[in-house]
């Protein structure tokens, strides 16, 4: 029975292709058996036929089958589009009721805005929101209670011209969070103009004063350092930048004790210059060390322009490992050997077909089945393209290919990083998202800030 599906697979193949008869040429016929083998369990006869025509030479009729193989998409439920080129999503909790809230900068509409979740009840609505300050060319927000008033404020990376991070400060006033009047916003003189700020990370570093930031950038002159909190942290003019590694146009920062002594390392992805890679700085410990650069470890990637990373231990053996996305060569696995902080091996994790080039990867069980899943985010996600897919494996995570199953279907162009959590309280996993590019009616531009629902709840309630 196989064997015969497989031969009218090939046959379906001929006939979709315009050949003149309904058998292949016969250099291609081993080739499409193979690849009809090991994938007609997946696609079905169908499906597969169109897809094997597109592989011959008609990419257009591509796109629709492997999509649909893929299953539909997950239902995207908006949280703003009210600005242009929402440019990453980090979360915190405002008002400590447990949920998490948002906050995000739009590069060109040159605002960052913070996001309050609504309840369970009205997740799928728009989210209460307030515009934090004006941030031309902003590339990176995040939550930080930098004055220990026990309000989160907002810090800020800006490139472009601006190349300068700013401080917003929340109102002193729980109740007034989301009135715009009550913020304000000052630059860290420091860091006017000595790069293009990329990312930053609050983290108590020195055990004195208040919390620090890690921070880094890319162009000229870029590097990856901290921000030393003085005694009083509004005084801004004090923050004291102390670098610790030249870098090249860094996308992740992640803290991370790497070797086990007590004090959080630096995990980054490096994807220009001299020193691209995935890598990690090693802290030298509380002291003058601190202040000076830091032991550099090449983790792997050196040969690809790697993008967004993250953690998770992929194959379960209770070592970290490192995962990144590459805009030339799908995902990155780096498998860490335990007990070893130096000890990786690198396993690529191809990308399917019609997905635009890797952005960020995240790691998270996203259908119950106890083992780890991976999604992913794109650019260049055009042309009915994909740009949030997420993927399974059968028995080990190296293993090749893994299963891949929609997420975004093809709205949307440029996504960036993305979390995964349950924002909806029904027991599983969704990805919380942004998209710059999507062309819009109106003054918005890309899709906004938004979060796909994953459906496994639903289905498995329907199937009671």
């Amino acid at each position: 029975m196989r064997r015969a599906r497989i031969g009218a697979c090939t046959r379906a193949v001929a006939v979709a292709c315009g050949f003149a008869r309904t058998e292949p040429p016969v250099p291609l016929a081993a080739t499409l058996e193979t690849m009809i083998a090991n994938s007609l369990s997946r696609c079905g006869c169908l499906g597969l036929a169109i897809s094997l025509c597109a592989w011959i030479g008609s990419p257009g009729v591509l796109h629709g089958a492997e999509t649909s193989c893929r299953g539909d998409p997950w239902p995207r439920h908006l949280v703003d589009d009210g600005s242009r080129g929402a440019d990453g999503v980090r979360l915190g909790d405002v008002n400590r009721d447990g949920r998490p809230d948002v906050v995000t900068g739009w590069e060109q509409g040159g605002v960052t805005r913070a996001y309050v979740h609504p309840g369970h009840d009205r997740v799928a609505d728009r989210w209460p929101a307030v515009t934090v300050g004006k941030t031309p060319s902003v590339e990176d927000a995040v939550f930080a209670d930098l004055d220990a008033d026990g309000h989160l404020d907002v810090v800020t990376c800006c490139e472009g011209k601006t190349r300068t991070m700013f401080v917003h400060w929340a109102p002193k006033d729980r109740g007034a969070y989301l009135d715009p009047g009550q913020w304000t916003t000052e630059p860290i003189p420091g860091s006017e103009h000595r790069m293009m700020w990329m990312f930053a990370v609050p983290v108590q570093m020195d055990g004195r004063h208040g919390i620090d930031l890690v921070a880094a950038g890319k162009g000229e002159g870029c590097q990856i350092g901290w921000w030393e909190s003085p005694d009083d942290a509004r005084r801004l003019d004090r923050w004291q930048w102390h670098p610790i590694s030249p870098a090249g146009w860094i996308m992740s920062v992640r803290l991370v004790d790497l070797d086990g002594d007590g004090d959080l390392d630096v995990l980054t992805s490096d994807r220009k210059g001299p020193r691209r890679a995935c890598r990690w700085l090693e802290n030298p410990g509380e002291g003058p060390a601190q202040s000076a650069p830091w032991p550099n470890h090449v983790i792997g990637g050196e040969d690809h322009e790697v993008m967004f990373l993250t953690l998770a231990d992929l194959d379960a053996d209770g070592a970290q490992d490192v995962l990144c996305a590459t805009r030339d060569n799908g995902l990155l696995f780096f498998r860490r050997r335990p007990g070893d902080q130096d000890a990786w091996s690198q396993h690529a994790i191809r990308m399917p077909e019609n997905v635009g080039t890797g952005k960020a990867v995240e790691a998270g069980d996203l259908d119950g089945d106890g083992r780890l899943d991976l999604v992913f985010s794109c650019e260049n996600a055009k042309g009915g393209r994909s740009g949030v897919v997420w993927l399974s494996y059968d028995k080990a995570p190296t293993d090749d290919p893994w299963t891949a199953h929609e997420i975004s279907g093809p709205a949307g162009i440029k996504f960036d990083r993305m979390e995964l959590l349950d924002l909806d309280g029904d027991g599983d996993l969704d990805v919380l998202a942004c998209e710059e590019s999507q062309p819009m009616k109106g003054p918005g531009q890309g899709l906004g800030v938004f979060w796909y629902e994953n459906p496994r709840s639903t289905r498995r309630a329907q199937s009671r």
